[in-house]
């Protein structure tokens, strides 16, 4: 089976893959999208989403933004401190005149929205790419759908799956750091309820964050991210259900009460890892696939997003015959470079400062979240970061 010359191929159904199929479809773009998952098997996927006042905007373009605001979870206040250490600040939606400063949404809700405005013909589920050949004027790619090969060709292809079609391209290198660290991930129920906070805590093990689950601030259940080397990782995932909730609690502290239940728990591996620089004539990388960064900051996904909508705007903005080529593929890279970097910096700077002990260190982090909290433009700054990516 062959796509049309002037389709385009997306790789990976996942939301960033079927975000910009939508974009294209709304504008008269042809596309093709392979999805490794049978369909509407991701509408019942609970990972909680955290999503950026800047993705809620690109999902609110797309007229997506109000088949799912009512799963969503408003995060009006995000409380940041570290274990052991004096020094705290807080940023309130409203002090930034937001509606949100972010917003907590099962996966699942989002993916059977966005799939809900496709027009389904064009997307082959239970497709499973297996390798991606460059030819002189369009890249082939090969997938799997019932035991059957197939390939399917086009101007440009746009590998959207998170890194899992990667591996067969030769051109493609890698920069990857390894943190040797783990997130475990659950929901809990505690004793006070979310009031639409978000909690970001810098503990011994690692960064941890609870996200606000349920439309109202009467809601007790907040989702759970907690980072920390594999070891200490595997001692929390081996404590039974009380021993964990006593360890998570001797680690956050009080300010939601007592952590009373926790669901199952689960975990996986952190890495940054980000492509080297060249821009692959007929083929486009978006998305995790493209960059993988540590959750501290919750911006991977979110970069992700403004990558589909960036695309989107560059192919309906050029003619169907500079699809693919070199020159719009550097103009993609030049258009995406600053902020993916900056988010990845972000990032990690981030872990660097909160996720050792040298001597001296705590203070010196107490100190500058104490000044974050009086000084409203450096407030301002990381609002903007965390929302916008500027």
């Amino acid at each position: 089976m062959m796509a049309q010359a002037d389709s385009i191929v997306i790789v990976g159904g996942g939301p960033v893959g079927a975000l910009l199929a939508l974009s294209l479809q709304q504008n008269g773009i042809p596309f093709s999208m392979l999805e490794a998952r049978a369909k509407g098997a991701s509408h019942s996927d609970t990972r909680a989403l955290a999503l950026s006042d800047g993705s809620r905007l690109i999902l609110e373009k797309l007229n997506i933004w109000s088949e799912i605001e009512g799963q969503a979870t408003e995060i009006k206040s995000i409380h940041v401190s570290q274990h052991g250490g004096f020094g705290r600040t807080k940023l309130e939606a409203a002090e930034h005149k937001l509606p949100a400063l972010g917003y907590v949404l099962p996966y699942g809700a989002l993916t059977k929205a966005l799939d809900a405005a496709l027009d389904l013909n064009h997307v082959l589920y239970d497709a499973v790419a297996t390798e991606v050949r460059q030819l002189p004027k369009m890249t082939e790619v090969f997938f799997k759908q019932v035991d059957i090969e197939i390939s399917i060709s086009s101007s440009l292809a746009v590998i959207a799956d998170g890194g899992r079609s990667l591996e067969d391209i030769p051109i493609i290198k890698r920069n990857t750091k390894d943190y040797g660290h783990d997130a475990l991930v659950s929901k809990v129920k505690t004793e006070l309820p979310h009031a639409n906070t978000a909690y970001e805590r810098f503990t011994p093990t690692g960064p941890m964050a609870l996200l606000p689950d349920g439309k109202s601030p009467e809601s007790h259940v907040f989702n759970l991210v907690w980072t920390g080397e594999k070891a200490k990782i595997d001692a929390l995932m081996a404590l039974d259900d009380d021993a964990f909730l006593k360890a998570l609690h001797l680690a956050f502290g009080d300010r939601v009460g007592q952590f009373l239940s926790t669901e199952k728990r689960n975990r996986f591996p952190l890495k940054l890892s980000t492509l080297k620089s060249v821009a692959i004539p007929h083929l486009a990388i978006i998305g995790n696939a493209a960059q993988t960064m540590h959750p501290v900051a919750g911006q991977g996904f979110n970069v992700g997003l403004r990558d589909a909508e960036a695309l989107a705007k560059l192919l309906i903005s050029v003619s169907s015959e500079r699809w693919g080529s070199e020159q719009m593929l550097q103009d993609y890279q030049k258009q995406r470079a600053r902020d993916a970097r900056g988010s990845l910096k972000f990032t990690d700077s981030l872990l660097e400062l909160f996720s050792n002990d040298w001597i001296g260190i705590s203070g010196a982090r107490g100190f500058g979240l104490g000044a974050l909290s009086m000084f409203k433009p450096a407030r301002e700054f990381l609002v903007s970061k965390m929302s916008y990516g500027k």
